[in-house]
């Protein structure tokens, strides 16, 4: 498996890609590049590094060393240690950001990828902004070395599109009281409802790797797919990324049973005029469903309280949607009870004072 680093063009500096430009910038000289304009000067496979991958069993390791995949670092030689998922990291001594060629091409090619838009500045101003703007959060959140653990990760998805024919058979009722003198009657009328159609969905979206958070993959949820490019690896240079290790056929039972759900919802808002509709049966037949394995940008946080607990912060990538549990400093938030308390108490004080 080759371990493949983006070189400028002009000075042979590592290219990192800009979120706030959408281009790729040269660390060392400041050159900026675009896809089409890298396209042009380094054809695929130009820049495709030499080294392959050393396996631990070739290695007289101890059985203390951490489990992984080792690489070796185009730039300066050094050993890059990861786990079976990793697609992109960092070299953890010259820093140089790399990319498994192998853990995203072949089967793992991804289809499509979001770019980040929000770049670690403005990533971190919108985590402030979001921890400002709850209370009682302890003070150690707020750390300069907290706030650097920011990381921009690229969490593979699974992306589906499905075409189905729809039928629904329902009861409709209406219900109409009135009142003549002294005694009051109720008109039901009973209608039976049917409707078909052919319905279309999108983007119907599962988490594709198992270590991941599912609240928090999820809890970034939606992106705009309007904005997904064709996958380079390019964009994943500067950036962690991930490859997938659920395979759509572990997803599909209950994808199509979330299609089945909204497809009967299209088909219930199509019926109109009842005081009330109970579905009897509804059928759908499976026409077409395209996969599209997808990677997509967010920005992580964890941090460990002091109850022993890690508690995880992630944000939309492209448009800075946040999602996490944050902790509370219960000794600031009981000091604020307290306070509230003797406030309450002496303006009741005062209150009976002058009654």
């Amino acid at each position: 498996m080759s371990v493949v680093s983006y070189k400028c063009p002009n000075c042979d500096g590592e290219l990192v890609f800009n979120p706030k430009t959408q281009k790729y910038r040269c660390e060392y000289c400041a050159s900026a590049f675009s896809q089409e304009e890298l396209d042009q000067m380094q054809p695929e496979g130009a820049h495709q590094p030499r080294p392959e991958p050393e396996s631990r069993e070739q290695e007289n390791t101890s059985s203390m060393e951490p489990e992984g995949n080792v690489y070796r670092c185009p730039s300066c030689g050094a050993e890059i240690v990861t786990d079976d998922t990793t697609a992109a990291s960092f070299c953890y001594y010259c820093h140089n950001p790399v990319v498994l060629f192998g853990r995203v091409s072949g089967e793992y090619l991804p289809h499509k990828i979001i770019p980040f838009a929000i770049d670690k500045k403005q990533a971190t101003e919108k985590f402030l902004e979001y921890v400002h703007s709850r209370k009682f959060v302890p003070k150690a959140f707020f750390n300069k070395s907290q706030i650097e653990k920011i990381s921009g990760v690229y969490f593979p998805y699974w992306m589906v599109d499905m075409d189905m024919e729809g039928s629904l058979q329902a009861e409709g009722r209406n219900v109409r009281v009135w009142r003549s003198g002294d005694t009051e009657y109720t008109e039901t009328k009973i209608y039976r409802v049917e409707r078909t159609g052919d319905i279309h969905l999108e983007d119907i979206t599962r988490n594709a790797l198992k270590k991941a958070n599912s609240k928090l993959s999820s809890g970034v949820l939606p992106y705009d797919m309007g904005k997904a490019q064709d996958f380079h690896m390019g964009y994943l240079s500067g950036f962690l990324a991930e490859k997938r290790d659920i395979e759509k056929e572990e997803l599909r039972t209950g994808v199509e049973a979330e299609a089945r759900e909204y497809g009967e919802k299209i088909l219930r808002d199509t019926v109109h005029g009842y005081t009330s509709l109970s579905v009897k049966s509804c059928h759908f037949n499976r026409q077409r469903a395209n996969w599209d394995y997808m990677l997509l940008p967010v920005w992580t946080v964890t941090y460990k309280g002091r109850d022993g607990k890690i508690y995880y912060y992630s944000m939309n990538g492209q448009n800075g949607n946040v999602y996490g549990e944050l902790p509370i400093d219960y000794k600031k938030a009981g000091i604020v009870s307290g306070v509230a308390g003797l406030v309450v108490f002496l303006l009741g004080l005062i209150g009976g004072f002058f009654l």
